[in-house]
């Protein structure tokens, strides 16, 4: 495809095909999508790829080829010359005719005889140029109109006239315009194409984590063997160095494991019996044992590059609009060639009118290509995908990603999202003795227990590098505590009512939760009875941490002017005082998941200046109701497959600064797609009357059609410099 109504031509082809509910055709990624049902079939729809006059292979769901087939155009890998070497071809058969034009205003008369110009000409118009002709046909065969039909006209008329001008025993001939534009056109597409590729580095990056071998471990043997090999449940060792070859779980061993291109995380994490990993995270230092989980297009980093590839297939609103553009613009563009020959012809004032009408209409031909208008908006779309991507940020459609530039309010869920989401030991407070001895004592205690609470005082007793003594006789009172012997006596950790109960003071514990921070809501009180009885020897005060990024993500999206909001089940005391640290104005607390969504739903239709444009933030599971109210929903997530499926936007980072990092990229993408849509908008708008009225000559019509699509390209690239702006 050369350009936007090529793209809409094969759109059209593949929705009359019987069964074809949906077609989408991206020029930048030459990939078409399409929902069908039978009686079509993947054959019948590369079949009508061809018969509307392109190439077309069918791609399984890795992206590999399937099958190619019966192509209609000369490409150069067929002729044996890569596209490069034919663009140096005609540049060296060019370069003869076109150098005693530049060299005349010198005074330099190096003209060439003209039979050696035709010599020299015939190659590039009907070799090297003969894919626009058989393009252009089929294109007139189907009704519609493309670049190749416009520079196959154009050129033709050029060295028509040039021949018929050669006939009369003329010396002014212009088949230096005629392979000049054949060969700069072909350099641009060449350039364009190297540019293009650059588009989807992202997703070539992505897709170069994917290990060819593995080693599996079966029967406790040892062999290396391809991954279509692997089976779920298969063991697989992981040696230092390694790249990670599947999803699983750590069985032995413990490692630094490096998911920066896939979570976009910057530190290695640590890696130990238990606990999962992803496929194509490096394995920094030590030997891992993993039980397979996920195998081929059901691992992570095959949801990601599926998931990056459907938002970069997809068109937003914007796109559609220029689609209806397109559809129109080259018949507009062959009338207003039509009326220049004409009005030149018929109303020029010069002895070689004619001559000069079709060199007119030449320049308008060629300056017009709809090139530029058809990559503006998907190559800017990969680049900013691409880069989101490679930062932990997978936008499932472009659709989402044209609308999250316009939000204006965001709505955070509190726990896992703001949160830590599990409790933390925050204060403890000793009445008699040490607060580390208390703790010690409390931690053996909780060393049997799996509870949330017992978890959160073993990990604080290991921060804090104590040595845990032993227990014996645990005993589990429901719905009060547990108690244990801990040396010469035994402790008690438990609630403030088991603590009455057992005859310690109501009043000397109301004294020691004076000293307690708000924040630390849930308390466990530890008592200790010995031969003089039971005493009391402190509380624990546990609480639900803020993550370290979420006074950067909320200061950062108040930077971009955005309004946020909490919303959560949990209490009006709890909620209010995450608000008030983090500079939340607004709280809706002990909301219901019906609750939620309604909450969003009224912040949607409240106008306050503006349309509400709201988005979600939450863990793509429990507040599943709420994300699909929002205009755009993020799912905190690790890459599960739920939160994918939820979210228009999955963050594979649990770390709330990344919806800020999304606005940020989303506004700078849609930017970069006004940019180009403007330029190329304009460039014709300029070029055209230029054209029109002789004040551009055919060449400098094909230089500048060759450096307006590459100019496109290019701009959207500047798009994968984009790094992520720190927490302010």
């Amino acid at each position: 495809m050369s350009c936007a109504s090529c793209s809409s031509a094969v759109e059209k082809a593949l929705l009359k095909v019987s069964g074809v509910q949906n077609a989408t055709v991206n020029l930048a990624t030459e990939k078409a999508q399409i929902e069908f049902t039978a009686p079509a079939t993947p054959e019948h729809l590369a079949k009508a790829v061809v018969d509307a006059g392109y190439d077309a292979e069918i791609l399984n769901e890795s992206g590999e080829k399937l099958g190619t087939q019966a192509t209609t155009q000369n490409t150069a890998a067929r002729e044996g010359f890569g596209e490069g070497a034919l663009v140096v071809i005609a540049a060296l058969l060019t370069l003869p005719l076109v150098l005693p034009m530049v060299a005349m205003p010198f005074g330099k008369h190096w003209m060439l005889p003209g039979w050696v110009q035709l010599f020299l000409a015939i190659p590039v118009q009907f070799w090297l140029g003969g894919r626009f002709y058989r393009a252009g046909l089929k294109a007139i065969q189907n009704r519609t109109g493309n670049m190749d039909l416009l520079v196959a006209i154009g050129t033709t008329a050029a060295f028509g006239l040039s021949v018929y001008m050669m006939d009369q025993g003329s010396s002014h001939l212009y088949f230096e315009a005629s392979s000049a534009v054949i060969t700069l056109v072909m350099l641009g597409k060449w350039l364009e194409g190297r540019a293009k590729r650059q588009t989807t580095a992202a997703i070539a990056a992505l897709q170069a984590l994917r290990p060819d071998t593995a080693r599996v471990r079966r029967n406790g043997v040892e062999q290396t063997i391809p991954m279509a090999e692997v089976k779920l449940s298969d063991e697989v060792v992981v040696r230092p160095g390694e790249r990670i070859p599947v999803d699983g779980l750590v069985l032995e061993g413990s490692s630094h494991v490096d998911e920066a291109l896939i979570t976009g995380e910057s530190e290695p994490i640590v890696k130990a019996a238990g606990t999962k990993v992803t496929g194509g995270a490096v394995n920094i230092d030590g030997l891992l044992l993993i039980q397979t989980s996920a195998i081929g297009t059901e691992t992570t980093l095959a949801r990601i590059i599926r998931l990056v590839e459907d938002a970069q297939a997809a068109k937003p609103n914007i796109q559609k609009l220029v689609d209806k553009v397109s559809a129109v613009f080259v018949p507009v563009v062959l009338v207003i060639a039509l009326f220049t020959v004409l009005a030149w012809g018929f109303f020029g004032s010069a002895e070689n009118a004619w001559e000069q009408a079709i060199l007119n209409a030449v320049a308008v031909l060629v300056i017009a290509c709809p090139c530029a208008l058809g990559l503006a908006t998907p190559t800017a779309i990969m680049a900013g995908t691409g880069v989101a991507a490679r930062n932990g940020i997978l936008i499932k459609d472009a659709q989402a990603l044209e609308l999250a530039h316009s939000i204006n309010t965001v709505v955070f869920d509190k726990t896992g999202t703001l949160t830590v989401g599990k409790p933390t030991l925050m204060q403890l407070e000793a009445v008699h003795g040490e607060s580390h001895d208390m703790l010690a004592k409390a931690a053996a205690v909780e060393a049997g227990s799996m509870h949330p609470l017992a978890s959160a005082v073993k990990n604080r007793a290991e921060q804090d590098g104590l040595t845990i003594p032993k227990a014996s006789d645990l005993q589990d009172v429901a719905g009060k505590g547990l108690s244990a012997n801990v040396g010469d006596s035994r402790v008690y950790v438990g609630t403030i009512r088991w603590m009455e109960e057992m005859g310690i003071a109501a009043s000397s514990m109301q004294q020691v939760q004076g000293n307690l921070n708000a924040s630390a809501a849930t308390r466990s009180w530890v008592a200790e009875e010995t031969g003089m009885g039971i005493r009391l020897l402190g509380v624990l005060a546990f609480g639900d941490e803020l993550k370290p990024s979420a006074h950067g993500a909320v200061s950062s999206l108040h930077a971009l002017n955005v309004n946020t909001v909490l919303l959560t089940g949990d209490t009006q005391t709890s909620a209010e005082r995450v608000a008030s640290e983090l500079g939340i104005k607004q709280v809706m607390a002990e909301q219901l998941p019906g609750d939620k969504s309604e909450a969003v739903a009224a912040l949607r239709d409240s106008k306050v200046g503006s349309k509400q444009v709201v988005a979600m933030v939450g863990d793509g599971i429990n507040d599943a109701p709420a994300l699909a109210m929002a205009d755009v929903s993020f799912a905190m997530s690790t890459g599960t497959d739920v939160a994918m499926h939820t979210a228009d936007i999955t963050l594979m980072r649990s770390d709330p600064s990344l919806v800020a990092q999304t606005i940020d990229i989303s506004r700078r993408t849609y930017n970069k797609i006004k940019q180009n849509l403007f330029w190329a908008f304009i460039y014709n708008a300029v070029g055209i009357p230029l054209a029109a009225l002789g004040y551009l000559n055919p060449v400098l019509a094909g230089t500048a059609m060759a450096l307006s699509s590459v100019s496109v390209v290019t701009n959207a690239l500047m798009l994968r410099n984009w790094k992520p702006k720190s927490g302010a």
